[in-house]
């Protein structure tokens, strides 16, 4: 499959919101309310991030976004953090996986030194991996920070990777 990685635009909004309504609705891998509104969505998918990107198949349909932002404001302003979702007909394509390299060289373009994912859900094994395999370790457990709608409390890890120029 072609794939391509680009800056998100306000037209890309619909699809992208397709994406991810049903992943927030969900409540099995991120932490914002299930009910959130689509406004406040765009928000913080859209306007709050650093930047934000989408992954488009060679006809332009839109696989996958992420957002790319600070992690911490002032001293800790050199670490960034990115949010990824998938398109659930697109899972199993690569699609994370282009958008994790993607996003490590957008990092590295912006003056970021490393990259840290605050909350990656313990029952989210396929990202646990793909993360794992792009060469972020699990540098803590947060025992019981994930309200699981199915599963109850489970654990959640903080996965961290320095960025590598080279």
């Amino acid at each position: 499959m072609s794939l391509s990685i680009r800056e998100a635009t306000d037209d890309d909004w619909p699809g992208v919101w397709a994406i991810l309504e049903p992943e927030f609705r969900a409540g099995e891998t991120y932490s914002f309310a299930r009910d959130i509104s689509e406004a406040e969505a765009r928000r913080v998918w859209l306007e709050l991030p650093a930047k934000t990107f989408v992954c488009v198949d060679g006809g332009g349909h839109i696989l996958g976004t992420y957002y790319l932002r600070a992690n911490q404001p002032g001293q800790g302003s050199h670490v960034c953090n990115c949010g990824y979702v998938v398109a659930a007909q697109a899972r199993g394509q690569g699609v994370a996986s282009a958008m994790c390299r993607h996003s490590q060289r957008e990092a590295l373009a912006l003056g970021f030194r490393a990259m840290q994912f605050n909350l990656v859900v313990s029952t989210n094994e396929g990202a646990v991996r793909l993360w794992k395999r792009h060469g972020f370790a699990i540098v803590g457990t947060l025992p019981g920070a994930f309200r699981h709608p199915r599963h109850g409390d489970v654990d959640a890890f903080v996965m961290y990777k320095q960025l590598d120029a080279g």
